[in-house]
């Protein structure tokens, strides 16, 4: 396989290609609380679209930096932040302190987090706000001889579980169900109750491949890759001080007012970034770092998620190149069409796996739900199932593509921030993938046969 960036850059040239051959269309559109969205029925080609040349592979890489910005510019910040605070010794007394308690209880270790971070994405989208936290995992992962897939696999897996099966999540759910005029967080008890069969099924995925690591080094995904220095694990770990204590303690105080703020003020990654900010000139002041000290480690730790930051940026590109060839619609309208001619537990389980197709080319999750909803809620009607099993299977589709498809930002973010090559990543989620879909087709199928709306 070849390197991430190259891979995606290669995806580039694909979707340029497809808007040579797909035909371009576009549906009506109308506005829905101060959203664009499409009106079903009223597809139709476009017969003068504008023809994308090949300068339009290179014109889209700046481009797509313009519109990732803001994940980009809060990778640095973070890996800055998180450098000024590793300097401090904080986070390598946290890994002794863990490695004393859960060193000998991977499994505890591994679904407890799975479980967190599912519940946090389930409750209230949380996905960007994972990024802090991989190289300390990555660090305690390979501490307990797992290995950095391990600790990938350990977020992500909670990330998609808890987008697929999101009971509040203000992204996905509020939009998919205003879309679909359904009472907002109807249905959110269901929700709740197929989160944790789901969360086991992605532990023990993640669990298994831990132990055969445990047991034989040989057979990780890792091996041959040179961990990131930054998430590299001491050979000795200090004492967990008072000082330690109450910037861990500012840490996560950090994270608690983000996700308020999230949840009431509508904020996103810029007041995210100027929190963490915040959070590493008082770091650096509770531990007695000097000025150029910080602003040292800050660069260091900046610079080392320059690879991120370029893989986010291009994988952006893809999705720029097919917008602009106006081609999302037509592959939305092709996908609809054979819904009709099947059966409601088929057709159920068709809408499920076309929204996991649609989210290569749309990663936003209210962004899918803006194309996609309008179309499949009145669809479910002709076809008699409810509209809350059409805002399902958008949910199941949305939340476990966005754990392997190559556009979503945050997943490259992640990958790049551990050092993880897409491709073996792809053999560790690939198999995960099956299993969820496979167990959330059985879901569908149950709920049109009692009935669930």
């Amino acid at each position: 396989m070849p390197h991430t960036l190259t891979l995606l850059f290669f995806l580039m040239a694909a979707a340029l290609v497809a808007t040579w051959i797909i035909p371009q269309g576009q549906f009506d559109t109308r506005i829905v609380n101060d959203r664009e969205v499409v009106v079903p029925g009223t597809f139709q080609t476009v017969e003068d679209g504008e023809f994308l040349g090949p300068i339009t592979l290179f014109t889209a890489i700046p481009r797509a930096f313009g519109a990732a910005q803001d994940i980009i510019f809060f990778l640095f910040i973070i890996g800055g932040v998180l450098a000024v605070i590793r300097k401090t010794g904080a986070i390598d007394a946290l890994l002794g302190r863990l490695l004393e308690k859960l060193g000998g209880r991977p499994g505890t270790l591994i679904f407890i987090t799975v479980f967190v971070f599912a519940l946090a994405s389930s409750a209230m989208g949380a996905s960007a706000e994972y990024i802090p936290f991989v190289l300390i995992l990555a660090a305690l992962c390979r501490t307990m001889k797992m290995d950095t897939m391990t600790a990938v696999g350990i977020i992500v897996a909670g990330y998609g579980i808890g987008y697929g099966t999101a009971a509040f999540n203000q992204y996905t759910v509020v939009v998919a169900q205003g879309v679909a005029d359904l009472p907002t967080y109807s249905g959110w008890q269901v929700r709740m109750g197929i989160l944790i069969p789901f969360v086991m099924i992605g532990a023990h995925h993640v669990y298994s491949y831990a132990r055969k690591v445990q047991k034989d080094p040989s057979v990780s995904l890792m091996s041959g890759i040179t961990p990131p220095e930054s998430g590299a694990s001491p050979k000795k770990y200090p004492k967990l001080t008072t000082v330690h204590i109450t910037i861990l303690f500012s840490f996560i105080l950090t994270l608690g007012i983000a996700v308020w703020g999230i949840a009431t003020r509508g904020w996103y990654l810029n007041e995210m970034g100027a929190a963490f900010v915040i959070l590493g000139l008082v770091t650096a002041v509770i531990g007695k770092i000097g000025p150029s000290m910080t602003a040292k480690e800050f660069v260091k730790g900046a610079k080392e998620l320059t690879e991120t930051a370029l893989l986010v940026g291009v994988a952006r590109g893809i999705a720029l190149i097919m917008e602009d060839g106006e081609i999302l619609h037509t592959i939305v309208n092709a996908l609809s069409v054979p819904l009709s001619s099947v059966g409601p537990e088929l057709s159920a389980v068709g809408m499920m796996i076309m929204q996991t197709i649609l989210n290569l080319f749309v990663p936003s999750g209210s962004g899918q739900a803006f194309v996609t909803m309008p179309l499949m809620a009145p669809l479910s009607d002709l076809l008699g199932i409810s509209r809350q099993i059409a805002v399902q299977a958008f949910l199941f589709g949305d939340g476990f593509a966005n754990m392997i498809v190559p556009t979503n930002a945050v997943l490259m973010g992640i990958l790049g921030m551990a050092g993880v090559p897409y491709d073996r990543w792809f053999r560790f989620c690939l198999p995960l993938l099956a299993k969820l879909l496979a167990f959330a087709a059985i879901c569908m199928v149950a709920m049109v046969m009692f009935g669930y709306s």
